[in-house]
């Protein structure tokens, strides 16, 4: 069916994209409850959180969680949500996921497109991923480090970037990504692996959910919700639905009232919502500063950002760094609902030493702010002190 059947798209000025942007996305203000039980609310009601293995001043997800819940630590996002809440899959990139999304990907293999299972399998013998799995079974939660050590393998090679060349490794890969084995856990070892019926008991045994399509829908809807506003022009934001996107899917769910599609004044683009996101109550941002990891869901979009926020954020920590215009790990600033500046900083003997913070051009950062940013974010990385340097201007 054409376009020109769906219902016409709405449209929400830049501070209507923002305030709803904020609030649906946690940013307003920490309602949720401290510790353990905000956490497992958190990743509920956020469907996914990105993960990435640096960790400067905490990791993403820590960084996510951070800026969300109170009564956190370092590395508390991981403790709290594994084993039973949460597991890791392919979403936006690598994700944590919540428990109820683990029927859906133990029916359907689901990768990142340069992610190369069949490659894997290839160079493995199916009797090492056999008896991988017998291992776990028998010996899990378990890490690569503790289990039977099968050879090697050849490793994978992106542009130079090197995968495991361990089979017993590559075998864990293959396992996980079929949901045959699921993360249950990290810890000063690395990565802690055993199978669902362990580590997610109380949805491991559920049907599993039937059929592509019914992935698909269910994955689309999801994402929307984990967006706020999910952009229909290919990007980053889609990831492992980048296929589906370009099917007749998306405005199928728009006629069938679903999802919204809206506008925003000066961009020819078009975002999905969720259906009836008007209606949902907006909460006014606190006075809290908050700092945002380099891969929350706020700045999954960078074209959304700049539209709703006139906020330009590169994340440049793969740029050589004479090609960088700030620096290696540099997070937004959220302050009121709006970014207001960058911060690059450390833990270096104990201390979180501020290396720069930037202020955007025109906006008035409140030093009082920030200073209580850090030392919250201090005492979170057990840090016993902050030494920074005054703001510049972008």
């Amino acid at each position: 069916m054409p376009r020109s059947t769906l219902p016409p798209a709405q449209t929400l000025n830049a501070d209507e994209a923002r305030s709803w942007l904020v609030s649906h996305l946690g940013l307003a203000s920490n309602r949720l409850p401290p510790g353990a039980e905000g956490t497992r609310a958190l990743l509920k009601a956020l469907r996914c959180i990105q993960l990435d293995p640096l960790d400067v001043i905490g990791t993403n997800a820590d960084l996510v969680a951070l800026a969300r819940v109170d009564g956190l630590v370092r590395g508390d996002v991981y403790r709290h949500l594994m084993p039973g809440h949460a597991f890791e899959h392919w979403a936006k990139e690598r994700c944590i996921l919540p428990a109820y999304a683990f029927p859906y990907y133990r029916e359907h293999t689901r990768e990142a497109p340069w992610w190369n299972l069949a490659t894997r399998l290839e160079r493995l013998p199916p009797r090492v991923v056999d008896a991988v799995l017998e291992e776990v079974v028998t010996r899990g939660p378990i890490s690569a480090a503790e289990l039977t050590d099968h050879g090697a393998v050849k490793p994978l090679d992106w542009s130079g970037w090197k995968g495991t060349g361990k089979a017993t490794s590559m075998a864990l890969e293959v396992l996980w990504t079929r949901c045959q084995v699921v993360i249950c856990g990290r810890g000063p070892g690395g990565k802690r692996y055993d199978i669902p019926e362990r580590a997610l008991p109380e949805v491991a045994g559920k049907p599993r959910a039937s059929g592509p399509e019914v992935f698909d829908r269910w994955a689309v809807l999801e994402r929307v919700e984990a967006a706020g506003m999910l952009s229909r022009a290919a990007g980053a934001h889609w990831s492992i639905l980048s296929k589906v996107r370009t099917t007749a899917l998306p405005d199928t769910l728009v006629r069938e009232g679903l999802l919204e599609e809206v506008g925003l004044p000066g961009s020819p683009r078009r975002y999905l919502a969720p259906a009836g996101f008007r209606k949902r109550p907006i909460t006014s941002p606190d006075a809290r500063m908050r700092i945002l990891g380099p891969l929350d869901p706020l700045l999954w979009d960078r074209g959304l950002v700049k539209l709703a926020f006139g906020f330009e954020y590169m994340w440049e920590v793969y740029k050589p760094a004479d090609q960088r215009r700030w620096g290696w790990y540099v997070c937004p600033l959220l302050h009121r609902g709006q970014l207001v500046g960058r911060l690059e900083a450390r833990v270096v003997e104990g201390v979180l030493r501020v290396d720069n913070v930037w202020r955007e051009k025109g906006v008035k950062l409140d030093d009082a702010a920030l200073d209580e940013a850090l030392a919250r974010h201090a005492k979170a990385c057990g840090a016993t002190g902050v030494r920074r340097p005054r703001a510049r201007v972008g």
